[in-house]
């Protein structure tokens, strides 16, 4: 959908049809492959996001593409925070009361939508910085992971803002912090840092790469289309509704971005002893 209404502004811009062309498969490699391989000449764009140049690529390092080399970045076009769930049965309503449970009840347990994915990184950076012990269950994707924690088979989650959302509103899960590092507006929600955890950040985010190589005229032109279209109320307005916030970034801020994430992940990987399954 991110894809579509970005699509959609270039080529209101370029005068141009854009083509939305899903390339499912192994955590987004696949398309991002695709496109790396790719004549850089700003016709084949990649909408990436923080598993294809944050995760992915510090979980396991023979990948089959580089996020830094075999990429030109355009433009960040927005981010999705993740909150901290629990079943409305967990006896805590907040971070701090959840790690005093965890550390009073061995055995708990939070899931996620697979081995590497952000969620189960999120849980895994909680662990680490609370000292506490909690069991990983793995899902084949992060919707039957929330079935499980609605039904009690699961205690807690880390999930994006927007898929957690309804449920929140009928009271079937309780969210504990929102994983920003900063509070949202309109989310009446703490951070996870403000519970004594500077630094605990899960935002999902997109951005728009180009395969390396591509000319900084295109570059430039691409980039200006892209901040301009995020800026028009009907695509904020459209973002909203799906619970992302509209970035826009230059091409700079974009590299700079995905090489704070690939530290940031590869230390949590690191801490955590994840490897590649």
């Amino acid at each position: 959908m991110i894809a579509r209404a970005v699509g959609q502004k270039l080529s209101d811009g370029l005068g141009r049809p854009i083509i939305v062309d899903n390339k499912a498969g192994a955590s987004g490699a696949i398309g991002s492959e695709f496109v790396a391989r790719s004549a850089p000449d700003g016709y084949t764009l990649l909408l990436g996001a923080t598993t294809t140049h944050g995760i992915n690529p510090a979980l396991n390092p023979k990948l089959s593409y580089d996020p830094i080399k075999d990429f030109t970045p355009i433009s960040l076009v927005a981010t999705i925070p993740h909150v901290l769930v629990v079943h409305p049965d967990v006896p805590a309503k907040t971070v701090q009361e959840f790690v005093r449970l965890a550390k009073s009840r061995p055995g708990m347990t939070f899931g996620s939508a697979g081995h590497g994915s952000p969620h189960h990184l999120a849980g895994e950076m909680l662990k680490a910085m609370a000292q506490i012990e909690l069991t990983h269950i793995p899902y084949k994707g992060s919707g039957p992971a929330m079935i499980d924690l609605m039904a009690g088979q699961i205690q807690l989650m880390s999930v994006e803002l927007t898929a957690a959302t309804p449920y929140i509103k009928d009271s079937r899960m309780r969210p504990l912090a929102i994983a920003t590092a900063q509070r949202v507006a309109g989310v009446d929600l703490p951070t996870v840092a403000e519970a004594g955890y500077p630094g605990f950040e899960v935002t999902a985010w997109y951005a728009v790469f180009g395969p390396a190589g591509i000319p900084r005229a295109i570059v430039s032109l691409l980039n200006a289309e892209i901040v301009k279209g995020l800026a028009e109320p009907d695509l904020r307005e459209r973002f909203r509704a799906l619970g992302a916030t509209p970035v826009g970034s230059t091409p700079a801020e974009l590299g700079a971005h995905v090489r704070a994430e690939l530290a940031r992940w590869t230390h949590v990987i690191k801490t955590a002893k994840i490897s590649a399954e």
